[in-house]
């Protein structure tokens, strides 16, 4: 099993709000059980602690319904509090297994999933059974780990139980094996489980596809449509997304000749997924026709056109969309305008990549990402404006990741400023230190310019380590 502190114990911060303890009690009357369902309203954890002071108050608080409403708005919500929610969890003195799936759901999909895994060991430690809804969010954690150890140990647990024949268990387990680079064991899975349905089969052929193993792919979507599982619009959207992810395009021809033989019905989910499994694959011609012929679109079918053209370095055309977007008034969002402003890195357009990115704020109302701030550090790069982009990174919210601070380097050995490479190698180091590729760009810069001791100083502290390089410092048409 896992190996970790119970969730008590766990890493994640201290909250400010002391919850009390919550005791088990009769159902609650009418007028009382309607306070629960405000939690539901909620659009922010104020609120939501303002409608747990009430319960408290008039003793709502002392029933499994009302503190699991509270449970799901903090685990689940936006605008939630994971923090919040563990205490919630453990304030309660019986909680139900609504309780237990809930918080290892919203722990699932949170930025460390493995929070999950160790709730889901303090519950076992205390006695509490698992039940089948418990699993598929338990494998989520897995696929976001990417980890097929933790795959493992929860099919071990799954066997224990005595769910390795309930459909939604099996398709998650598939799912998290595929996720976790084992096609060979969810094959494994696949093949030994006797009722399979059209999501089974969507799963095993998305995981085919995900492995690079797309002949496995079209054989097994081959065989699902000839023992007559049809495939809907979702289970259809699914591998298309899969196939523009992984470069399948065969696949994704294949389902579209399927679409057009059966005369399916699409609507603009389906057509969206034609569109980008085109785009992404640099099929624009057909990307082109299938975002023409559609009836409605919706901003995410916009993002597909823009951002397929702008990858593929059609900057003008991307930039085109751009604007007839606008005239169609359609309202773009933080996606819209990584598509945007990669093509201005691939057309070299500085001046207006700034000012689009200007107006994402004082325009459109969307305060910048990470992704837009390394596709401004990688323009302005391009354009050698270095010191600009440094300054750019500096006044970021966030601290730099590696893929910035590599655009800014390559940047550096572009236009020969050592002084902001030297600066930018140090905060590579302290990011990754077993990656001396850094220090062969360094190498070469001072090679360069002639200054042979700093070139054997540096070659000294590659030999020191294992050199290995990080490919594709760029994060032009990485979305």
């Amino acid at each position: 099993m896992f190996r970790r502190p119970p969730i008590g114990k766990h890493r994640l911060r201290s909250s400010r709000s002391a919850i009390r303890c919550v005791h088990i009690q009769s159902p609650l009357p009418p007028h009382l059980s309607k306070l629960s369902l405000l939690a539901d309203k909620c659009t922010s954890m104020r609120q939501l602690q303002q409608i747990h002071a009430q319960m408290i108050v008039s003793a709502t608080i002392n029933d499994n319904f009302a503190a699991s409403r509270l449970l799901s708005f903090s685990a689940l919500s936006l605008h939630g509090d994971l923090i919040y929610a563990s205490k919630l969890l453990n304030s309660v003195q019986q909680p139900n297994m609504f309780m237990w799936n809930t918080l290892i759901r919203g722990l699932a999909i949170s930025p460390d999933p493995s929070e999950a895994l160790f709730l889901y060991i303090k519950m076992r430690r205390i006695g509490v059974t698992p039940g089948k809804h418990t699993f598929p969010f338990l494998l989520k954690a897995c696929s976001n780990l990417q980890s097929l150890t933790s795959c493992k140990q929860v099919h071990t647990q799954v066997v224990k139980v005595g769910l390795d024949l309930d459909l939604h268990v099996v398709n998650s387990l598939i799912r998290g094996y595929s996720v976790s680079c084992s096609l060979e064991d969810a094959r494994q899975v696949f093949d030994e489980f006797p009722d399979k349905n059209v999501n089974i089969w969507t799963t095993i052929v998305c995981g085919s596809a995900q492995n690079n193993c797309p002949e496995d792919a079209l054989a097994l979507f081959d065989e699902m449509v000839a023992q007559k599982f049809e495939p809907n619009g979702p289970s259809l959207s699914s591998v298309l997304s899969v196939c523009a992810q992984s470069g399948c395009i065969d696949i994704g021809e294949k389902i579209h000749r399927y679409i057009q033989e059966k005369g399916l019905e699409t609507g603009v989910i389906l057509d969206t997924a034609l569109v980008n499994m085109y785009a992404k694959n640099g099929a624009l011609v057909m990307a082109r026709n299938c975002f023409n012929n559609m009836p409605h679109k919706n901003i995410v079918t916009w993002n597909a056109m823009i951002s397929g053209l702008a990858i593929h370095g059609h900057a003008k055309e991307a930039l085109d969309y751009f604007h007839e977007l606008e005239r169609h008034r359609v309202v773009p969002n933080d996606r819209t305008f990584v598509g945007v402003l990669s093509a201005c890195c691939h057309a070299g357009m500085l001046d207006f990549g700034w000012k689009i990115f200007k107006s994402m704020r004082s325009v459109y109302g969307i305060e910048p990402k990470i992704q837009h701030y390394g596709c401004m550090v990688d323009l302005l790069g391009r354009g050698g404006r270095v010191v600009e982009a440094e300054e750019l990174i500096k006044g970021m919210p966030w601290k730099a990741d590696l893929k910035i601070l590599g655009a800014l380097l390559s940047a550096c050995g572009s236009h020969g400023n050592l002084e902001v490479a030297e600066r930018v190698v140090k905060k590579m180091i302290v990011l990754e230190p077993d990656n001396h590729g850094v220090y062969v760009v360094l190498s070469n810069m001072y090679a360069d310019v002639g200054r042979w001791e700093d070139v054997l100083r540096v070659r000294g502290i590659i030999k020191d380590g294992s050199l290995t390089k990080t490919p594709g410092w760029s994060i032009v048409g990485g979305e």
